[in-house]
Parts: structure tokens; C-alpha cells; sequence
């Protein structure tokens, strides 16, 4: 892929590939991850977006342990700091970080300078880096949303959020000035919102704030949610008139949006990627029995080879069998893993430690056992993904409905073309954890720019006007 394909990000002076490697959700250890983000890399991708809490840390340790055998120059190194979870949430507990939004139990909050110094700190030794090239506020959106949830926000509340942005971003100048970090920006799912929102993030007062701080200021990307159906940022008119893809484009700010292929809409999650062959048939009972069944048939060897009973003792697949049509989606499956899955089978696996423990076969029987689990669990991810294909066939025809042009792309190729189509959009991250999904997505640079704004606006019509 040519350099030809780049794209400038805003005024900062990198030249950015077109689809960005997201890695919200990739973790160090995951050998499929790696070579999904090599992948990425070799066939000429060159931005990554990471950030301190995805993965607890353990998405930047991937990236920097991967990125050591590419050229740092031809990268560009995205990460966020502000949330406090995980190993974060020690880290404030034992310090009494000044400004912490404690939003839920849990989840905290923090754009204050000494919290934001740590936060650069970790993540460069993270990442394995002396200098990071964007630095992103994530979600600092988070000060007005706890207000809204207690009562009404009003012109006080932000005055005092933006002056707390206007102080990081001083911060993020000497960060600049120390050499930690080339440019900085603002992350942010509220930039989208109207301005009738009072919880609505201004581009236009973050950019005031910056400039405020210095007329050579470093404040040069934003992020922000962006989809077929999340159009806000390409339709909505709320920086005194214009979007924020025009406010950005006007600026010099580069553009970078995420979640291009998993679209919030009507208190559900849309996923815009086909599962199976457009227009079959979703997998039925038979389909999840056959899954199982290895797990099954190793369940039936631990009866007739530690108990001489003819029915399993243990029962995962059964249990799998029992929840699995109750689940909506992959999303439903991970919340239910833990609670009805994963903890009954390691609290029967700690019994049978102490039971079968020092017996030489028990050992071989538990990693295979723990094997056909985790294989069952991936297989049963696409099974529920493969549910949803109906869904991804109407947006197809709305796609085409609206002047999509063309056939014989998948799914998330049309979603994502839309975007890049779109002026004053430097890259869409898109989650590619698997080497195939890097393959779909890179070959959308390739294709023509369709008429991206008003196949947008014609969806989102449609889209409001139906029960999608």
C-alpha cells in the first residue's frame, strides 16, 4: 500500500493511514492479537490508538512490545490517559489525586495534572517509548455527566470544566516542551451530542482553551464515536454553525473516530459486520449441540475415567447448551461468562484439585478440559454473532437505499468506505483483533470515495423514521 493512501492529521505534521489499528480491547499474551497488529503493520499501516485503561495496561504492553521491530518513525503512537480503574484506582487510593470524578463504584476520574503526569509516565514504559506522539484527555466528559446524574448543569459547571481542560492542556505543553509528548487532544463520545445537550463537548471551547494557554499550542487531534448511525460529528452543526468534521477541518485539528462498526442505537448495540453469508439462515439448536459437543465428549472421559459414571459430573456443556439461547449477542455472552459460566466451572475444577489432584492422569484431563471451554467460548461468540445476520442484511439494503453504489463488499467494508469518504476525517480505528479482520478493512483504502455525507444524511433519515 502507497504512501499515496496517507492522509494528513490535522496540522501535527503526521501523515496517517486511513483505517487506524484500535486497540481497545487486544492484551499482551494474546498471540492472535499480535500477529492480527503485525499484520496491520506489514501490509502498511502506521496508527495506532491505544489507551492506560484498555486492558488495564496490558493493550500498551503489546504495542510496545510489537512496535520495537518496526521503524518509529513511520508510526503513529496514540494513547489516553484520565480513567482510574484497575491498577489505576490502587494507584489513587494510595496518592488523593486533586479533582477526582468518582462516578461509580469503580470508575473514577481524573484530568489533574498529577494525576496526568503518572499517567504519561506508565504508559511511555508501557509502550517502550521516549516520546509519545498524541497524548488524548479520555472522556474527561465524565465532570459533566456525574452532575446531570445529581441535577441540573448549568453555565458555572462549564466554566469549571473547561477551565479544568484549559489546566491539563497547560500541563501537556510542558509534556511537549520536556520532550514526553508531541501533541495532545481530547477523546471524547460527547463531542457528537447537539448543543441543546448540556453534557455536549465544544471543540470550539477546547480549541479557546488551548489557545488560551498559548498561541503555539499543541492541541491537534480530537476523537470521538462516528458510524452509520452515530452521525453527530458529520451532521450535527454545533460548533457555532458548523460540524464537527468542518470546525476541524477550518482548524487544523486532525480527526480520528472510533466504534466505525459497533453503532449504539435505541438502548442497543448494532453491529455492522456480517457474521454468515448474506441472506442465510442463522445456525439453530443443531449447530450449538455440534459445537459442544467435543466439550461434551470430554466431560463423558472424566466420568468413565475418575468416577464410572455414565453422565458427566461436571456439565459445562450442558450448562452452555442451557444459557447460550437466552444470550442476544457476543456482548451478552461476556457479561454472563463470569457469573454463570467461568466461576461455577473453577469453583467444580478447585474441588476436583483436591479430590483427583495427585492421580498422574488428572493433570492431561484438566488442560484439555480447559481447552474445549475456551474453544467452545470463542465458537460460541460467532454462533451469537451469526444471530445478528439479519440485522446486518437490512443495513445493507438502507446502505443501498441511501446511493450506496456497488456490490459484493462486506459489510463493515461498505460501513467504514462511508467514512473515509467523508472531508476532514483522518483515520476511523476500527478493532481488528483477528488477522482476517485486517484483511477486510485494509483493502477499503483501496476503493473509491463515495459520496460519503449524503448517504449519511439519507440513512440516518431512514433510520429515525423506522423501529431499526
Amino acid at each position: 500500500m502507497g504512501s499515496t493512501m496517507l492522509r494528513p492529521l490535522g496540522r501535527t505534521g503526521f501523515l496517517s493511514f486511513p483505517i487506524g489499528f484500535g486497540g481497545y480491547r487486544i492484551a499482551e499474551g494474546n498471540a492472535v492479537h499480535e500477529t492480527a497488529l503485525r499484520s496491520y503493520l506489514d501490509r502498511g499501516g502506521n496508527l495506532i490508538d491505544t489507551s492506560a485503561n484498555y486492558t488495564d495496561g496490558q493493550s500498551e504492553r503489546l504495542l510496545g512490545r510489537v512496535i520495537k521491530d518496526y521503524s518509529r518513525d513511520r508510526l503513529i503512537l496514540v494513547t489516553k490517559g484520565g480513567y482510574i480503574q484497575g491498577q489505576n484506582m490502587t494507584l489513587a487510593q494510595s496518592r488523593s489525586f486533586p479533582e477526582v470524578v468518582a462516578y461509580a463504584d469503580g470508575l473514577w476520574h481524573c484530568i489533574h495534572p498529577e494525576f496526568l503526569e503518572t499517567q504519561i509516565r506508565l504508559s511511555a514504559e508501557r509502550l517502550q517509548v521516549e516520546t509519545i506522539d498524541v497524548y488524548l484527555l479520555h472522556n474527561p466528559e465524565y465532570y459533566l455527566t456525574q452532575i446531570a446524574h445529581h441535577g441540573h448543569i448549568g453555565p458555572a459547571d462549564h466554566d469549571e470544566f473547561y477551565r479544568r481542560i484549559r489546566e491539563a492542556f497547560r500541563f501537556l505543553e510542558n509534556q511537549v516542551r520536556s520532550g514526553k509528548i508531541r501533541w495532545y487532544g481530547i477523546s471524547s463520545n460527547n463531542y457528537l451530542l447537539p448543543p441543546s445537550d448540556p453534557t455536549m463537548t465544544s471543540v470550539m471551547r477546547c480549541l479557546a482553551a488551548a489557545r488560551e494557554v498559548g498561541d503555539g499550542h499543541h492541541f491537534g487531534v480530537v476523537q470521538l464515536p462516528m458510524n452509520l448511525y452515530e452521525t453527530g460529528g458529520a451532521l450535527e452543526e454545533n460548533n457555532e454553525g458548523r460540524t464537527v468534521l468542518e470546525f476541524c477541518r477550518a482548524n487544523g485539528i486532525g480527526v480520528l473516530v472510533n466504534r466505525p462498526l459497533n453503532a449504539f442505537w435505541r438502548n442497543r448495540m448494532i453491529r455492522l459486520a456480517d457474521f454468515v453469508k448474506p441472506g442465510s439462515t442463522a445456525p439453530g439448536p443443531q449447530e450449538l449441540h455440534s459445537i459442544l459437543q467435543p466439550l461434551r465428549e470430554h466431560e463423558r472421559n472424566f466420568s468413565s475415567r475418575f468416577t464410572d459414571s455414565k453422565e458427566p459430573e461436571v456439565g459445562a456443556a450442558e450448562m452452555l447448551e442451557h444459557i447460550v439461547p437466552q444470550l442476544q449477542s457476543p456482548a451478552h455472552l461476556e457479561q454472563a461468562l463470569g457469573p454463570y459460566i467461568i466461576e461455577p466451572i473453577r469453583n467444580w475444577l478447585d474441588t476436583a484439585q483436591k479430590e483427583f489432584g495427585l492421580r498422574p492422569d488428572w493433570s492431561e484431563w484438566q488442560s484439555g478440559f480447559v481447552e474445549r471451554v475456551n474453544a467452545s467460548f470463542e465458537e460460541i461468540g460467532r454462533y451469537l454473532a451469526a444471530q445478528q445476520q439479519e440485522t446486518s442484511d437490512g443495513v445493507r439494503r438502507g446502505l443501498i437505499a441511501s446511493g450506496y453504489p456497488g456490490e459484493g463488499e462486506t459489510l463493515s467494508q461498505m460501513a467504514v468506505r462511508v467514512l473515509l469518504s467523508l472531508p476532514g476525517l483522518s483515520s476511523a480505528l476500527v478493532g481488528m483483533r483477528r488477522p482476517e479482520y485486517v484483511q477486510d478493512q485494509l483493502e477499503v483504502p483501496n476503493r473509491p470515495l463515495v459520496d460519503g455525507i449524503e448517504i449519511l444524511r439519507s440513512f440516518s433519515a431512514n433510520a429515525a423514521s423506522q423501529n431499526a
